[in-house]
């Protein structure tokens, strides 16, 4: 039996969590006050201070740390191909310097290489959300400056792909999947025969979500930014983290806009529905990459809770193919059933250049 450690950090928390193969026996959430974390210059320089509190925590809790493998969520990188990675330096080095962004995911790598070496063993990231499987013609954008780049929430789309052909007792590389990641961020994709051949960018076009406002009218846009009204920083939270349901409502929790429909809020009504309608769009749009000839629609992610919103969506694409609804998110054991496969010889872990 493989004992594994998972790290998944947010940028208020790190979730951790120890696995018997695939079986969770321990989650706890490590909660970061901002008086903690405002004196770090970056997110990646926070990496010494999270492995110290993981540490005290395990220490602490008189956790056993016998580890076979660390697994930990993926960060920042370079576009790369879908799996498991082991951390090197390359890894590291992308990750500090923050050349292709910067995300509390990418602490994943950082603070587990540190535990790996105090605890003698095995560290690899999986299928972060720079991972990129697109076709060529799909990276094409009205122009040249501006290709269409991969970013999505592949850790959880992959899981779930696997687990739906498991449920139908056929390959995940047997099928033309289009799946639906909803939470804070929204990416759709076309999963075929084990690839991602297309999808949306979560942090930059598609669909708007609760925190992000998705594709903009671009001349518009370009009008507003030399306006003089807002600052760089300003447009940059206007895209990714005050868009959407925040921009337009002033909350990003479906929750409470189903609260505010209940209570007779016709602005929230439609607003809720533009979300859920835009959505349905981008998966009718994604199904002509398979020329309609799609297995399944899957629905996943925190909003996916909400039966009207999830219903909404249903109605506009269920002709194109059965859809299958998994609510929510389960990163940890995601992670976890990668450092299972590594571990047996399933999945070889790559090397990272």
């Amino acid at each position: 039996m493989y004992k594994i450690l998972v790290i998944n950090p947010g940028s208020t928390s790190t979730k951790i969590a120890v696995f018997e193969d695939k079986k969770n026996i321990y989650e706890k959430t490590l909660r970061h006050s901002t008086d903690e974390l405002v004196h770090f210059p970056s997110v990646a320089s926070q990496y010494e201070f999270r492995e110290k509190v993981i540490l005290d925590f395990l220490n602490d809790e008189k956790i056993d740390t016998n580890f076979d493998i660390i697994v930990g969520r993926g960060g920042m990188l370079k576009p790369i191909e879908a799996g498991a990675y082991e951390v090197n330096e390359a890894m590291i080095k992308d990750l500090l310097s923050a050349n292709y962004g910067e995300h509390a995911c990418s602490l994943g790598a950082l603070v587990g290489q540190g535990l790996a070496r105090r605890f003698g063993c095995k560290i690899i990231i999986a299928d972060p959300v720079v991972t990129d499987e697109m076709q060529e013609i799909a990276r094409v954008s009205g122009h040249p400056l501006f290709p269409r780049i991969s970013t999505f929430h592949c850790l959880n789309h992959k899981a779930i792909a696997r687990c739906y052909a498991q449920e139908i007792g056929k390959k995940y590389e047997d099928l033309n999947l289009v799946i639906a990641h909803i939470g804070g961020g929204v990416s759709v994709a076309a999963h075929c025969k084990g690839k991602v051949i297309d999808t949306n960018n979560a942090l930059g076009f598609g669909p708007f979500s609760p925190e992000r406002s998705g594709t903009l009218p671009s001349v518009d846009l370009v009008k507003l930014c030399f306006s003089g009204e807002y600052t760089k920083e300003e447009f940059l939270k206007m895209c990714n983290g005050k868009g959407g349901l925040i921009a337009h409502l002033n909350t990003n929790s479906g929750l409470e806009v189903e609260k505010m429909i209940e209570n007779g809020d016709q602005h929230a009504d439609l607003v809720y529905n533009a979300m859920a309608y835009n959505i349905a769009k981008e998966i009718g749009a994604l199904s002509t990459v398979f020329n309609g000839k799609v297995n399944a629609i899957l629905i996943t992610g925190g909003i996916a809770y909400g039966k009207t919103f999830v219903d909404f969506i249903k109605k506009m694409v269920e002709f194109i193919a059965p859809v299958k609804v998994y609510p929510g998110e389960d990163e940890l054991l995601a992670l976890a059933q990668h450092g299972v496969r590594v571990l047996n010889g399933e999945e070889e872990a790559k090397e990272y250049k």
